[in-house]
């Protein structure tokens, strides 16, 4: 069955699934079948086989649950022949999930209790038969032995009951789900009295978004800015609702799910209410908790495709080549770090010097690296774009303009130098360097090869993700 799904998805042939299934299952890499085994797959190239792994992992994960939900049902001596099959018919986690609400093992709630009580037919009667009065239907169930000893209690319990099944009833949950999904809002709001401390989310403290609209990296910052105390965030059901109208559309929805009717019988308001709370109480917290999550995987998902993608552009630029390069990490007070390093990556001289405030050594950091360029035959000047750089960078093109130097200068990223500076690697590779000199080595050798540079560092501190 699954092998037929993923060829209906693929639009190829089950017996190119099957084998390609059957690869994988003998421990085969996607590369490697889409590379050397196209004879096997009938020539299913390597997106549709990425494709096809994912969902047969994916799938294979969904009739693992099915078969356990199906057990535990099955010792609950409650599974019948219309429920199985709405079981073996669900073709996602959340349905298989939502059908499986009803069964969950969970302490004792207030419906339940109820239900123990015995109150369950006055839950009925007043939901399928408005046109009794609640006050007086509930006086045959009064019950103070076992917590219910007015009609107030016991009407508590009726609505507990029915609240409880809606919030269970896998097809109405797909209902409020599909509709919410559509047309709700992700509402920011900012946490009262945390406006000087949570500033830099000022932009979310009264903000609204449509949920499907929400880029990426404005729902991770808003889910950084709740995580840190600083906002709140709810899903509004109803963003164009007329101001002053009570109650939410999917009030609505449930209702008629329901077939229910609401009108001017006795036990309407009562329905009403049953219905008001359901929505509020229950279902809109679980399908806050659901929507909540779903967006956040999304957008880690999308953030971690733009980091790779980024990545990936920068490990792949071109190298500047196999050249002798200066680097230097800039600096004000501490002065600027120098670093001279061959084209097999040697380092061939370290120096600091204090062209920029508050030393002003400009002369002599001139006749410092004018000495370095001579001496080493220096091709290449890499300036760290940190802090001074630009002072740093006019300081090398003054430099070079006056003595007719031909070296070339760039301005090279340093996001991630100082992580490795200070890294057992680097102390391992350069174990008679200061942790400072080691930076201007990193941005050297980054310019010769960014790939051989950057591959050292942990992906994380290079900045070039969301």
């Amino acid at each position: 069955m699954i092998i037929n799904i993923i060829a209906k998805e693929l639009n190829v042939r089950p017996q190119q699934v099957a084998a390609a299934v059957q690869l994988i299952d003998e421990g085969s890499t996607i590369p490697f079948i889409a590379r050397y085994r196209k004879e096997v797959t009938e020539g299913l190239d390597d997106t549709q086989l990425r494709t096809l792994d994912t969902r047969l992992t994916y799938l294979r994960e969904l009739d693992d649950r099915r078969q356990s939900i199906l057990k535990s049902i099955k010792e609950q001596e409650k599974l019948t022949p219309e429920l199985e099959r709405e079981i073996l018919d669900a073709d996602s986690k959340t349905r298989l999930e939502d059908l499986y609400l009803p069964f969950k093992r969970k302490r004792r709630t207030k419906g339940q209790i109820a239900i123990e009580a015995g109150i369950e037919p006055l839950a009925d009667l007043l939901w399928t038969q408005p046109e009794n009065n609640p006050e007086d239907a509930a006086q045959s169930y009064i019950d103070a032995d076992n917590g219910f000893a007015d009609t107030k209690a016991v009407l508590d319990g009726a609505r507990a009951i029915l609240m409880e099944r809606m919030a269970e009833d896998a097809n109405l949950l797909e209902k409020v789900r599909n509709y919410l999904t559509t047309n709700a809002e992700l509402s920011s709001k900012m946490v009262d009295g945390q406006e000087h401390a949570g500033e830099k989310f000022k932009d979310y403290f009264e903000h609204n978004e449509k949920l499907t609209r929400v880029p990426s990296h404005r729902a991770l910052a808003m889910l950084r800015g709740r995580n840190e105390g600083f906002l709140q965030l709810s899903i509004n059901a109803d963003p164009n609702q007329e101001e002053g109208v009570r109650g939410s559309y999917c009030e609505i929805i449930i209702a008629n799910h329901y077939g229910i009717t609401l009108g001017s019988q006795p036990a309407d308001l009562w329905r009403k209410q049953v219905i008001s709370w359901a929505w509020r109480i229950k279902i809109l917290m679980h399908m806050e908790t659901e929507l909540m999550g779903a967006l956040k995987e999304r957008s880690e998902n999308e953030a971690i495709d733009v980091f790779a993608t980024n990545l990936k552009d920068l490990l792949m630029a071109a190298p500047a080549g196999l050249k002798t390069t200066l680097g230097l990490d800039p600096g004000l007070r501490t002065g600027t770090k120098v670093a001279v390093v061959d084209a097999t990556g040697k380092v061939l001289a370290t120096d600091t010097i204090y062209p920029n405030q508050p030393h002003n050594q400009i002369a002599k950091s001139a006749h410092t690296i004018e000495t370095l360029i001579k001496k080493h035959n220096v091709d290449l000047i890499a300036i760290g774009n940190g802090t001074a750089s630009r002072e740093t960078d006019a300081f090398v093109g003054d430099l070079l303009k006056q003595s007719g130097l031909s070296a070339t200068k760039i301005i090279v990223s340093e996001a991630g130098a100082s992580v490795y500076s200070a890294s057992e690697l680097a102390a391992k590779e350069f174990p008679d360097l200061d942790v400072s000199i080691r930076c201007a080595v990193c941005i050297g050798g980054r310019w010769q090869g960014r790939l051989a540079g950057l591959v050292k560092i942990d992906p994380r501190p290079i900045g070039v993700g969301q």
